[in-house]
């Protein structure tokens, strides 16, 4: 546990060393896509000249144009995040509200890039992107947490119902939102929207040990990533490896 302490920790602190206004990658958007978006984004720059009214006219109609390619478009979207130009800013943003399907992830890239880069410039302050897999909102990221039983059984309605109150009252007191929290028979899923300066794991912890003073029905062992909400099938193996390897210590 101290290894993994370490790195809700080391996470938090780095919040803490931020030195400038942060922004937050609202909409959920695969690791992978927003690595391919950067390192594309990075090559376009070392190419980089200030965008002229003719290119503007002819990204905008061509933004509209249906017969245009994926690949294409994914560049004229990412020569506008890099413009730092308010027009462009604008026609991006128009466009992520209706955007071509395939490049729905491509095109929310591009418009807070080019916020970024704008604000850079008008501002003069330093502004810093902040981005995972399940996104944010404001100040705050998102987390899918999985909690198990203690013990291999399902959860008395007591507990249940424990369990409910318990995090639906302490959670709004730290300020983190509550978008989704699911009982099953013996783990919770809680997908939650956290400020980037909040202890979470220390809040997690003291929320378990509450509703364990009703019974130790609990594991302080838990998931927490912002990379993914876990399928039922991630869910399924993690919850037999714990229980097996639990099992393992009991044993001997």
């Amino acid at each position: 546990m101290k290894e993994k302490d370490n790195v809700f920790e080391r996470f938090r602190n780095s919040f803490g060393r931020l030195n400038g206004h942060f922004h937050v990658l609202e909409q959920r958007i695969p690791i992978e896509v927003q690595i391919e978006y950067f390192k594309y984004s990075e090559q376009m720059r070392k190419n980089h000249t200030k965008m002229t009214d003719e290119e503007y006219a002819v990204y905008m109609q061509s933004l509209s144009n249906d017969t245009l390619s994926s690949e294409h478009k994914k560049y004229i979207l990412s020569a506008l995040a890099i413009s730092s130009d308010v027009r462009a800013y604008r026609l991006l943003e128009d466009y992520a509200q209706h955007p071509d399907a395939d490049i729905t992830y491509w095109a929310y890239m591009a418009l807070m890039e080019s916020r970024i880069s704008l604000e850079s410039e008008l501002l003069e302050e330093k502004q810093i992107y902040i981005s995972t897999g399940l996104g944010g909102k404001g100040e705050k990221l998102r987390f899918y947490v999985l909690i198990m039983a203690l013990k291999e059984e399902p959860f008395q309605e007591y507990q249940r119902q424990t369990i409910e109150s318990e995090f639906t009252y302490y959670l709004p007191i730290e300020d983190i939102e509550i978008e989704r929290l699911t009982i099953y028979d013996s783990y919770v899923e809680l997908v939650l929207l956290i400020p980037v300066r909040k202890d979470i794991k220390g809040i997690l912890d003291r929320i378990i040990d509450e509703c364990n003073q009703y019974g130790n029905f609990i594991s302080n062992i838990m998931t927490v990533t912002n990379v993914k909400e876990l399928s039922a099938d991630e869910v399924a193996e993690i919850i037999q490896t714990r229980y097996a390897d639990k099992n393992d210590k009991t044993d001997h």
